[in-house]
């Protein structure tokens, strides 16, 4: 098999909508519940925590594998680019006409721990600490992406790294806008509280 082949296999990794499919074994369509989106946060809010765990699981593994492929394949900028690609398919599903569907978090945190396991380790550190305090998932989120971006640049990381830090950090606060400003509103969901 062609080596390139290997992005077109990291951008189907992404794709796997975890949470819709863990969804259908309730018989819940977590697209039409909760925050709207595939992703990890809402499968726990929807699905409870066994569900979650598994949703968790596969979208932190399909960052890790479309990042590894990536990094064998063509070495750092390989695993950006398997990474990066996996990241947008799980946010921009292509399943779903392409709409906002996910914010990437528990993909990027898998990718982060192939290629940058010291980043991660401090990232997921900041990540619990803040929703421990906050019960914020989003903040969590937010704050673990900062993390990721400052680290890159504390740590002797390559350029492609750096750049992916940078980049994605960028991304997830993006897509973060909307809680961002129901937690200046005192209106965003708490961990814990009922759907």
């Amino acid at each position: 098999m062609p080596r390139y082949l290997i992005f077109i296999l990291a951008y189907c990794l992404g794709a796997i909508p975890f949470a819709y499919l863990a969804g259908q074994l309730k018989g819940i369509d977590v697209r039409l519940h909760g925050s709207g989106n595939i992703g990890t946060t809402n499968a726990f809010r929807l699905l409870g925590v066994k569900l979650g765990i598994a949703v968790l699981l596969g979208d932190f593994l399909k960052g890790a594998i479309a990042a590894a492929l990536g990094f064998w394949a063509y070495g750092a900028w390989g695993g950006i680019i398997g990474g990066f690609l996996a990241m947008a398919a799980h946010s921009w599903n292509p399943l779903f006409g392409f709409k906002p569907s996910g914010k990437g978090v528990a993909a990027g945190f898998g990718i982060i721990t192939v290629l940058m396991p010291k980043v991660m380790f401090l990232a997921i550190a900041m990540f619990i600490l803040v929703v421990w305090i906050t019960r914020y998932v989003s903040m969590g989120s937010v704050v673990g992406a900062l993390t990721v971006a400052i680290c890159v640049f504390v740590f002797p990381e390559p350029f492609a790294y750096r750049l992916f830090g940078l980049v994605a950090a960028s991304g997830v606060i993006a897509l973060h806008r909307a809680n961002i400003k129901r937690v200046l509103q005192g209106t965003e969901h708490r961990f814990g509280d009922k759907k």
